[in-house]
């Protein structure tokens, strides 16, 4: 490809309440595994290429570097229309233990991600379920992000690791703009399905693990798909780029946040909005 006309735009754009962003964007999990300089290189190039949708946590950090304060430093101050998405319920204690937020908490979250990242408000707030709460209520939670946003400490809200009901249940609180689950290729019947609804319903369906698959923090594996290699390898892409492809052409309303603190990988990601995959393509990666 083309360096110049290598961008996140190829894949064309979706919106977020009013803030209207590229379908490639980028996730901050991985950054805080690399080396200061070339994370901060990354995420540099991620916003030349047109990335302009950056997906983080204040609990993504290692015991030397915290992707939030990467971002600042790499990003302040940040170019006009960056949106820059955040979650909160989970949390992590200095030594990386996890714990989980009561309510009266989450504005403590909130807060801890302003700080970090220097900003005023938060341009998207995803509440992340824990998994053993995939059939609870979150209205107890969810209405307390309600409140943060009207108080202009956060723009939008959004919902991850949720089911139809649960997400319903949010809509009943507060406008949400996204769902942010786990998807990719060999989704359940039920995500699928709900995949379909946010389209029909006009909000942004982010699916995390859309590269990883099966693998999920481990990075992108090959699980034996038949069809994967096959089809990679017409294309001259690499499987990664495919599940991209097949993962954006799941409809116009679904974005893509791949992570890397790999250059070469960014522009690989960011190359994938440009492929485009045959109906029959789709059909066959999507057999099971």
């Amino acid at each position: 490809m083309n360096e110049n006309s290598l961008s996140a735009a190829a894949a064309g754009t979706w919106t977020l309440g009013d803030l209207t962003v590229n379908r490639i964007g980028f996730g901050a999990m991985r950054l805080t595994a690399h080396d200061r300089d070339r994370a901060v290189a990354v995420l540099r190039r991620a916003v030349d290429l047109g990335v302009d949708h950056i997906d983080t946590a204040a609990f993504y950090f290692s015991p030397l570097r915290s992707a939030n304060e990467l971002i600042n430093r790499a990003l302040a101050p940040y170019p006009d229309g960056l949106v820059i998405a955040t979650k909160v319920w989970p949390g992590r204690d200095p030594s990386g233990n996890w714990w989980w937020a009561e309510p009266s908490q989450l504005r403590g979250q909130v807060e801890e991600n302003l700080r970090q990242l220097g900003r005023d408000h938060l341009d998207l707030v995803n509440l992340r379920l824990p998994r053993s709460r995939r059939n609870g209520s979150l209205a107890g939670h969810f209405g307390v992000l309600a409140g943060l946003r009207d108080a202009g400490l956060v723009r939008h809200l959004g919902v991850s690791n949720v089911t139809a009901a649960q997400l319903a249940e949010a809509q009943a609180i507060a406008p949400v703009v996204c769902v942010q689950n786990p998807y990719g290729i060999g989704a359940p019947p039920e995500e699928r399905a709900l995949l379909r609804s946010c389209g029909e319903q006009g909000v942004a369906y982010v699916p995390f693990y859309a590269i990883a698959g099966a693998g999920q923090d481990a990075g992108s594996v090959d699980l034996g798909h038949a069809a994967l290699e096959e089809i990679a390898r017409a294309h001259d892409a690499t499987p990664a780029q495919v599940r991209l492809a097949w993962t954006l052409g799941q409809g116009p309303h679904v974005l893509a946040i791949p992570g890397t603190g790999d250059p070469d990988h960014l522009e690989e990601n960011v190359a994938a909005g440009t492929l485009e995959l045959s109906a029959d393509e789709m059909a066959r990666l999507a057999a099971p």
